[in-house]
């Protein structure tokens, strides 16, 4: 899922994003769209069809960007954190902080969309019935509606990571009170579907409608390797289950001192291998210093610029708990774009925590599980 793009604003404080994969989905459409109108109202001049279509495109994406955030909006209902919505090829996804707690969360966050989908489909139907399809406001509701109908329609289908797949595994989950379990069922439905549209794509390309078999094909494709992916996270949150911060820390804490240089930080990078070291002054910690702020400073200026300059302050330092569970340590560096962190007791820096070492430990441990069933 696309998670990074142009950041174009934030609504209800969630962060809006255009992935670049949007811009070519927005002028196929508008194009598409252009030539409908040109063909469906040869009496209008060429600005109108072009207007309309780019104007019918850009709501049919406020659309998807409506769908996105009915589901953010019961999310943080729940207090469940929405990092960002991005807008792409396919559509659009809401970046989930993290997963429902419960059966009922998960059942009331996916539905959310379908229905304000179809919210919008009655709304657009109804303005079809103000203005006639001769009109451009008629045209443009007549269009925006059935697209919405399909759209709320297609995401109830279920197979995950569609919503009727969400709602499948919410069902599921609640009547078998098991969350893997009912991840694994619901992944396994979305993959069979995702098979019958690469399928289906494949003979509609082949029997003659090669772009609309194309697309189908890609788009069971991309829903094939979100299915494959939920499996993975499950996998995940089994290895890590009742590991903490304190169990995967590395106690022996690197450090530097603020006053030295970038060029004489690197010489140390490249003698202990170390990708992180916390900053001292004095013995007392004042920053966090890394190779992703190294790389902010251009080359030329490393042998004049101190460590201070480029370091993460203490003060914005995102910090753990030994006794934080390590799944809210790993969604917490994820939705923080953080490699490493800190870890804290009683007010004292006791270890340090880095995204390696998880990945590290959640391969180990299912490598580990597999040998155990054999």
């Amino acid at each position: 899922m696309p998670t990074s793009g142009i950041r174009i604003g934030r609504i209800f404080g969630i962060p809006i994003y255009l992935h670049s994969s949007w811009f070519i989905i927005f002028a196929l459409i508008t194009y598409s769209l252009a030539g409908q109108f040109a063909s469906d109202h040869p009496d209008w001049t060429q600005t109108q069809h072009w207007t309309l279509g780019l104007l019918t495109s850009l709501l049919f994406f406020g659309s998807v960007l409506f769908h996105e955030l009915a589901h953010s909006v019961v999310a943080l209902r729940y207090k469940i954190p929405v990092v960002s919505i991005t807008l792409f090829v396919f559509g659009g996804v809401a970046r989930i902080g993290r997963e429902a707690t419960t059966a009922k969360q998960e059942f009331n966050i996916a539905v959310a969309g379908p229905l304000s989908s179809y919210l919008l489909t009655g709304g657009f139907w109804l303005l079809t019935h103000v203005f006639p399809s001769s009109e451009m406001v008629g045209a443009l509701a007549g269009w925006l509606w059935w697209i919405n109908i399909r759209l709320a329609t297609f995401n109830l289908v279920p197979g995950f990571p569609l919503d009727g797949g969400r709602i499948f595994r919410a069902i599921v989950w609640g009547v078998s009170g098991n969350f893997e379990r009912s991840t694994r069922i619901a992944a396994g439905a979305g993959k069979l579907i995702a098979y019958g549209m690469i399928l289906f794509g494949g003979w509609r390309a082949l029997s003659g409608n090669l772009v609309g078999g194309l697309w189908l094909a890609f788009i069971g494709w991309f829903l094939l390797t979100a299915a494959q992916e939920s499996v993975a996270q499950v996998e995940m949150r089994g290895a890590l289950a009742g590991l903490r911060a304190g169990d995967i820390m590395l106690r022996e804490l690197p450090t530097v001192e603020r006053s030295i240089s970038l060029g004489d930080y690197v010489q140390e990078l490249l003698r202990t291998g170390r990708r992180c070291h916390l900053v001292v002054d004095g013995g007392q910690l004042v920053g966090l210093m890394s190779i992703h702020a190294l790389n902010k400073v251009p080359r030329d200026e490393w042998d004049n610029t101190s460590v201070q300059a480029a370091m993460v302050p203490r003060e914005k330092v995102v910090w753990s708990r030994t006794d934080e569970p390590a799944l809210s340590l790993l969604e917490r560096m994820m939705n923080q774009d953080v490699n490493q962190m800190p870890v804290v007791e009683n007010g004292q820096v006791v270890g340090l925590v880095t995204r390696d070492a998880l990945l590290r430990m959640i391969q180990t441990r299912t490598e580990v599980g597999q040998l155990a069933r054999q």
